[in-house]
């Protein structure tokens, strides 16, 4: 079965329906992530985020049809070009998630807008008030946000206290010879719940695709004048800081996105474990945006 067969019929096919035949599954999960509803890949199995996903394009679209796939919303489906969708707005006001959300606008990143679809942001050099600090070398003096839109309103779910660069140990004797490796600011999709470490293996978000890293081979700790790396199996995971005080990451980091805190960071994998998209798929794999404080407040002032 194809969209184009729906066109001058009657045929109407519930979800259940879509999900019996892949093709069709298939081709309308092609034309949503077209869309920007659904994320990839179009695997042909229908279930409930590529339900949710045309149900949002039906209400988006006015077909009229619920709970169906009928002759409007095939047409629709085909017709309807990217970037042509009404967007659904965001209350934005001053405080530091939407001024985080404004930020990751003005960069084009993505952001998620579902309930119980997590956004995932690191903010280099702030405190817990989202004041700025000195951003001090071998410091945990970053934050760990984790932030949720409900009804068009970014809000902050929870945050620590964390580091998105080596520490001095690794930076002094890198794993890497071409240096140890900080995390270059931008958004990545690049990560999944799996298992960090050895000496204390615990739960965590591991690496699983490409992100871009700056080698410090001049030992620095500035990404200024850095090479540039591209890769996926840097093993930069996010991880815990085994309780190290907040002045010291010791080996905590090689370059991998660490939140200070054992406890902290269970709650992390807690709140990122509930997102719906990884409750439907196990190997979901997450995006994660970091971003230099000062530039953030730079650009969108308290």
């Amino acid at each position: 079965m194809r969209l184009q067969e729906f066109l001058g019929t009657d045929q109407k096919y519930g979800f259940e329906a879509i999900a019996q035949e892949s093709d069709l599954a298939r081709q309308v999960q092609i034309q949503l992530i077209g869309l920007g509803l659904l994320e990839p890949p179009a695997d042909g199995k229908f279930g409930p985020l590529s339900g949710a996903a045309l149900k949002k394009f039906q209400d988006l679209t006015k077909t009229g049809e619920t709970e169906f796939l009928g002759k409007v919303t095939a047409e629709a489906l085909i017709e309807t070009k990217p970037g042509s969708l009404p967007k659904t707005p965001l209350k934005l006001s001053n405080d530091l998630p939407s001024r985080i959300v404004k930020y990751m606008q003005s960069k084009n990143y993505t952001i998620f807008t579902e309930p119980k679809e997590y956004n995932i942001v690191y903010i280099e050099g702030m405190n817990e008030d989202g004041s700025l600090n000195d951003d001090a070398p071998n410091e945990f003096n970053d934050r760990r946000i984790v932030i949720e839109v409900a009804d068009g309103v970014p809000k902050i779910v929870n945050h620590w206290g964390a580091t998105t660069e080596p520490g001095s140990g690794y930076t002094f004797k890198p794993m890497n010879s071409q240096g140890a490796a900080r995390i270059q600011f931008g958004q990545y999709k690049a990560w999944s719940v799996g298992t960090h470490g050895t000496a204390e293996p615990h739960e965590a978000l591991v690496q699983v695709d490409d992100i871009t890293v700056c080698r410090d081979f001049n030992q620095d700790f500035k990404r200024t004048g850095d090479k540039l790396d591209t890769g996926r199996h840097f093993g930069v995971n996010q991880h815990y800081g085994f309780d190290f005080p907040q002045n010291d990451i010791r080996l905590a980091s090689a370059g991998c996105l660490v939140g200070r805190r054992r406890e902290g960071h269970r709650e992390f994998m807690r709140i990122i474990k509930g997102d719906r998209r990884y409750r439907t798929n196990s190997n979901y794999v997450f995006y994660t945006t970091i971003i230099p404080g000062d530039d953030l407040v730079k650009a969108f002032p308290a």
